[in-house]
């Protein structure tokens, strides 16, 4: 069971050789190179591998596994201890924009309910539900790391921070019309454009 509650079952005899592999882009075999070869020991880029995988299938497949463990020199199963300890590897298929509602109690306290409510009536979804047209889906997560900016989201890879009903209608919309690149690519090494005119951190100075 993971962090979200999600239960996942591992099957470590499941990676084998008879299995047809995914191939990977030039690009992130290039990438994942370069990002081994800045670590003493090879295993210690699971994470970022996992990242790169993550982009190359869209969520964390048992290919995708396959493919770390095989760069890493690593029992599948391990690979998939990790991914299945943190919510910002995807176990299953999300929506174009993914929303990751923090509930730790900064977020908890200052409306992260609140937030929730306003996904699930806004977006007619309960979390880990997909939209018809593939564009939302949304989970509660644990902390984020922005306190300060209590109660926040991260849609993709950006941070929307001191949210409310009237704040987040904007930002919806907005994603809806614009629909921004809000994703960090690992094999790019780069964030998207993100959303025109939204800052990258709210901190309020005291």
């Amino acid at each position: 069971m993971t962090d979200n509650g999600q239960v996942f079952h591992i099957n470590a005899r499941a990676s084998s050789a008879s299995r047809e592999p995914v191939v990977f882009s030039a690009a992130a075999e290039k990438r994942a190179d370069e990002v081994i070869a800045q670590y003493p020991q090879k295993r210690s880029a699971v994470m970022p591998l996992l990242y790169i995988a993550q982009e190359e299938t869209k969520f964390v497949t048992q290919q995708a596994v396959d493919w770390v463990a095989s760069k890493l020199d690593m029992p599948p199963v391990q690979v998939w201890e990790v991914a299945t300890f943190y919510t910002m590897y995807y176990k299953k298929p999300v929506g174009q924009y993914h929303v990751q509602i923090c509930r730790t109690l900064p977020c908890a306290l200052r409306g992260a309910r609140k937030v929730s409510e306003y996904f699930h009536k806004r977006l007619g979804l309960q979390p880990g539900e997909i939209s018809n047209d593939g564009m939302w889906s949304f989970e509660e997560v644990e902390c984020l790391g922005s306190c300060g900016t209590a109660p926040m989201c991260q849609i993709n890879d950006v941070f929307f921070e001191n949210l409310t009903d009237e704040k987040l209608d904007v930002i919806v919309s907005r994603i809806e019309k614009e629909q921004p690149d809000l994703r960090f690519s690992t094999i790019r090494d780069e964030l998207g454009a993100g959303l025109a005119g939204s800052p990258k951190s709210e901190i309020i100075q005291s």
